[in-house]
């Protein structure tokens, strides 16, 4: 999807929401689009939900457990989400 000027895409990484138009969106592994899924973090590239992977890991699931009922996410993507999300976790450590 090409986004204009006026309707960029809303992107989700290491440092907070950024709103982005150009393609340095591409390196973001979470996406929010309100014209897909309702605007949900999804990981890049997919329709899947974010939050689905966070589900999934909470009831004792493995990581391949997830990547296998959704093959459309990558372990790498996966992996970056869970780094930045630890990362995130981390910092807020004092």
């Amino acid at each position: 999807m090409v986004y204009s000027d006026h309707q960029a895409m809303r992107v989700f990484g290491p440092y907070g929401v950024r709103t982005l138009s150009d393609n340095r969106s591409m390196q973001e592994p979470i996406t929010r689009d309100p014209e897909l899924m309702h605007g949900t973090p999804v990981f890049r590239g997919t329709r899947v939900p974010v939050k689905t992977m966070f589900e999934y890991l909470e009831n004792g699931e493995s990581l391949d457990d997830f990547l296998e009922g959704f093959p459309t996410v990558s372990r790498e993507l996966a992996v970056q989400v869970l780094e930045e999300s630890k990362e995130l976790r981390l910092a807020r450590v004092s």
